[in-house]
């Protein structure tokens, strides 16, 4: 099953790490420390055409991370996880 992350982006659900916030998470600095890192990696995807909501952690089979910002929220993204598991 695939999880839509907006912006006509899919991805399979079984890559996906965790969902945050990035309001909240931004705050700390190992988070900010750890986005910065990716983004000079090129690890980063942003799929927002505005201010991003949240972040989204996915590791591929092949052991490679990536990290999409999304304009969606948590919430969003929470409710189409579970939609996939019915």
């Amino acid at each position: 099953m695939y999880l839509d992350l907006g912006q006509t982006t899919v991805i399979p659900h079984k890559e996906v790490i965790g969902i945050f916030d990035l309001d909240n998470t931004s705050s700390s600095i190992r988070t900010r420390k750890t986005l910065e890192q990716a983004e000079q990696r090129g690890e980063i995807t942003n799929l927002s055409e505005d201010l991003p909501k949240s972040f989204i952690l996915c590791q591929a089979p092949q052991g490679q991370q990536r990290i999409y910002l999304s304009q969606l929220s948590t919430a969003t993204l929470r409710s189409r996880v579970k939609s996939l598991s019915r």
